[in-house]
């Protein structure tokens, strides 16, 4: 998707020019999954699929934006009365970034937007976080915010948990907003501090969608953090960022067997997940492999969160990378996308084995995007 897309489309709606393009991309989480809430590393990088805006400001208060993948529907409101639409679901990311950005730069007037993305839904790649950057940004460039990429990425957080109502970590925000071109972040969830680390020249990031639907996702994904929770509080820490291999290890026999083993992925993928960072300024593929294999396992045996569909995606492409690359599941879990580094001249063997054996052993057919490390909206 161009940004001529959405000037077309604004030019179509509103018989103007728009002033400006802003573009914010989706994510997709390398390694370092179920760590985010527990204060610890996540490795994403941006992708190119994003959400892009065309806008012009108004000189009254009302908001006129056009959704043209959510069935070309338009969404109306005044700055000074935002409520929450149950008709127009997609409409309340905007709603709430606006919201969240009115609590500290009230000055900022209406304006008409013309939105469309390419991240695709329902896999895992945040189209969400995309969207509400997009706006914050495109806020910032109408009407001249002193907002830096940190304090956007916050308040995209900020409208999804306290206004859409989803209870997400920073990470997809703050990649959409910070991510380097050609890099990955590594991202210190406690503090926000974060490094970039360069994917290796000739290593495309390879993304499946298993389509495999996610059931219950939201209760397992609550117990999980509530069992995080109580192994941290048992240790008198704050998160299961404080606690140690071996100080897990050595109170084994006074936690649940179950506890137990979500604990250690916490913490194991804590350390693989900064080991990673290390890797990939090394240009060590070979180790990078066996970080990510060792994380999949870890999410499938000590986590429980992966389904036989996306532990059968991994096993195809690892037969035919072997350690010149690595895959995993990303996410949640339960369902999405398994993520890969493959080499560039590999991609095509590794697309006609998936589209050839998954369908065969899984009865399902895969959505393959071939993406690239992209730039965030305010780097």
């Amino acid at each position: 998707m161009s940004d001529n897309l959405v000037k077309t489309l604004f030019e179509q709606q509103f018989s103007a020019s728009p002033e400006l393009v802003c573009h914010a991309p989706g994510r997709v989480n390398l390694i370092g999954d179920h760590t985010d809430y527990n204060d610890g590393f996540v490795l994403p990088a941006a992708i190119n699929f994003g959400t892009s805006i065309a806008a012009t400001a108004r000189d009254d208060n009302k908001i006129v934006v056009y959704a043209h993948d959510c069935d070309q529907q338009t969404s109306e409101f005044q700055l000074d009365n935002i409520e929450f639409s149950e008709y127009m679901m997609w409409s309340n990311y905007v709603r709430g970034t606006l919201k969240v950005i009115l609590e500290t730069c009230p000055q900022i007037k209406g304006a008409n937007l013309v939105v469309s993305g390419n991240v695709p839904q329902g896999a895992g790649l945040s189209s969400s976080a995309s969207f509400e950057v997009a706006i914050v940004k495109t806020f910032v460039s109408l009407f001249d915010l002193d907002i830096d990429g940190v304090k956007a990425a916050l308040m995209g957080q900020r409208a999804e948990n306290t206004f859409v109502g989803c209870n997400c970590g920073i990470m997809d925000q703050l990649i959409s907003a910070m991510g380097q071109q050609d890099h990955a972040m590594l991202l210190d969830c406690r503090d926000l501090s974060f490094e970039d680390a360069p994917i290796p020249t000739g290593l495309s990031v390879f993304i499946v969608n298993s389509n495999v639907k996610r059931g219950l996702v939201d209760s397992a994904y609550n117990l999980r953090r509530q069992q995080c929770e109580e192994v941290a509080k048992h240790f008198n820490q704050p998160a299961l960022r404080d606690v140690s291999l071996e100080q897990l290890q050595s109170a084994k026999g006074q936690l649940s067997e179950e506890s137990f083993r979500r604990a250690r992925h916490v913490i194991t993928e804590n350390t693989r997940t900064v080991e990673a960072l290390t890797a990939l300024k090394a240009n060590d593929i070979a180790r990078m492999s066996i970080l990510m294999k060792a994380s999949h396992d870890s999410l499938r045996d000590d986590f429980e969160v992966t389904t036989k569909e996306m532990d059968g995606l991994v096993d195809i492409i690892d037969s035919v990378i072997g350690n010149q690359g690595g895959v995993r599941m990303t996410g949640g879990g339960f369902g999405g996308c398994v993520v890969a580094l493959i080499p560039a001249e590999m991609v095509a063997a590794v697309t006609a084995e998936v589209e050839n054996q998954y369908p065969q052993q899984f009865g399902l057919q895969p959505n393959i995007y071939i993406c690239t490390a992209s730039q965030g909206a305010f780097r």
